[in-house]
């Protein structure tokens, strides 16, 4: 995915090597389902598992057709780049050197100060200026070439051999291209850049859907529990996910890597004016809020409601105003109509002494929201003394309340840092604190996808206690940001390999 958003030349490899494992995984399974029973009839993972199959094979077949487009674009980037500078001959040497060179072509050409007396246009003369140039520097190479001829290796001639074959196979693709209207290539590339966007998550999806049909869980109403733990905290593992990458340096031309957001020129205007990343906080815990009142109920739907239905409508409404106020603190519609009264005030009064005092205070530069940790502490809280039917539960629960409330406190010190020393660049500033925010968010996300009924009962018939699953956690956590950050660094290299390649020689892009 990283060398694909990098627009990297490995990426068709890596996609094609990536369905072959995964046309392998699909084999050994297939003969693992025709020898076992079906345990888990008309499960999902069955059907997502070959959906996601003929995904990656359009996606293989989309970059196989834009190939052609991304190898001209580096061509012509790289031609352009390495073009070289030649010094124009000024006219008044134009004389001599037609004289010096009467077998030029580039010297029948008529110049304003001969004998045609201007009768030759503007571009005749600058393309014959250009032509002798071309031609000086062709006599150059002919004279460097016969004086110092340059050995062709075995070596050299099978690499022109391999770039003469993907040429005119790329040739060929550019020539298919053709008989496809535009418009349905442009539909195939956001296809192609969406599922790069999704992959992810679809993934994730397909892998816990084969931990539940592996072992059985989320029958008749449970369900409803399994999806509501999944669902929930998926999002706090990938909220974990994002939190990492924003502390890397990504989304950086966002203004989300705890740096200046870049001002319009440096980004397009469309990032310019997205907002900021404590607004998108804001609004995932308001959504979630505003859609999770009606879900509650769901698995008893029909019966009478019960004090722990009260208690998460509760917790769901509190997401619903906690989050719709970090979007009014965020809004700059809000601030200014909060200011109008003095701001009228300053507008009646431009030539008193003290005007400096009403520039805009250096906080206004970055978001200082704290409803998004707030909201979580208190989550973390509730769920921390949350009554469950038995003591494991009531564990497993707890862990991953105390994860979310080691997470606001890891906010709350990131704040603390960004108010006594701002943002100054637009480089990212790598808050320490954001690792442990981070952190906490992976794994309480993933105690919390494991806090469901049917994961807790099977801990208890195994005789697993809740520290089992914890320390379990805490290894694959770290772990896991472990590898993002290796993958992170893959898509910098990779960045950085293609401009190299834009700016290297046009010989080697033969």
């Amino acid at each position: 995915v990283v060398l694909s958003v990098a627009r990297s030349r490995l990426t068709l490899a890596t996609q094609i090597a990536f369905f072959t494992s995964n046309v392998i995984g699909l084999v050994v399974g297939r003969l693992y389902h025709n020898n076992t029973p079906d345990f888990y009839v008309n499960n999902l993972h069955h059907e997502l598992g070959w959906s996601v199959t003929w995904i990656i094979l359009a996606q293989i077949f989309i970059a196989i057709l834009h190939l052609p487009e991304h190898v001209e674009a580096e061509k012509d980037s790289a031609v352009v780049e390495r073009l070289p500078r030649l010094p124009r001959l000024p006219f008044i040497h134009m004389a001599g050197y037609q004289q010096m060179h009467p077998d030029d072509p580039a010297s029948t050409h008529r110049y304003s100060h001969d004998s045609g007396h201007g009768t030759g246009s503007v571009s005749s003369r600058s393309s014959s200026i250009a032509d002798i140039n071309d031609h000086a520097l062709e006599k150059d190479e002919e004279r460097q070439g016969a004086s110092h001829p340059t050995p062709i290796s075995p070596i050299d001639v099978s690499r022109t051999r391999k770039a003469t074959q993907f040429d005119a196979a790329c040739h060929f693709l550019l020539r298919l291209t053709h008989f496809v209207p535009k418009p349905v290539l442009k539909v195939m590339r956001l296809f192609h850049d969406t599922v790069d966007v999704i992959i992810l998550i679809i993934g994730f999806v397909l892998v816990l859907s084969g931990v539940v049909t592996y072992g059985g869980v989320f029958r008749g109403n449970n369900i409803y529990n399994g999806l509501a733990h999944s669902i929930k905290g998926g999002i706090f593992f990938w909220y974990g996910l994002l939190t990492l990458a924003r502390w890397m340096g990504c989304f950086a031309e966002y203004g989300w890597a705890w740096n200046i957001r870049p001002p319009v020129g440096m980004v397009s205007a469309r990032k310019a004016k997205v907002p900021s990343a404590e607004f998108v906080e804001s609004f995932v815990i308001f959504l979630y809020g505003s859609t999770n009142v009606f879900l509650e109920h769901l698995a008893a739907w029909g019966e009478a409601w019960t004090a722990q239905d009260l208690e998460h409508v509760s917790i769901s409404i509190m997401f619903f105003g906690g989050g719709l106020c970090g979007m009014l603190i965020e809004s700059k519609t809000v601030r200014d109509l909060l200011n109008a009264s003095l701001s009228r005030w300053n507008a009646s009064h431009d030539h008193h002494p003290y005007k400096e005092q009403w520039s805009p205070p250096k906080t206004y530069s970055f978001s200082l929201n704290p409803f998004p940790g707030l909201i979580i502490l208190l989550l973390g809280t509730m769920m921390s003394s949350h009554h469950q039917h038995s003591m494991v539960s009531t564990m497993v629960h707890k862990q991953w309340g105390t994860l979310f409330v080691g997470f606001a406190l890891a906010r709350a010190v990131t704040y603390v840092l960004t108010y006594l020393s701002p943002p100054s660049s637009y480089l990212p500033s790598r808050p320490p604190s954001e690792l442990i925010t981070s952190f906490c968010l992976i794994s309480g996300g993933l105690i919390f996808v494991a806090s469901n009924k049917d994961t807790v009962a099977a801990m208890e018939r195994h005789d697993l206690n809740a520290m089992f699953l914890f320390t379990l956690t805490m290894g694959w956590t770290a772990f896991l940001m472990a590898w993002e950050m290796v993958v992170l660094a893959i898509k910098g290299w990779a960045t950085k390999a293609k401009q190299s390649a834009l700016h290297a020689s046009p010989a080697t892009l033969a």
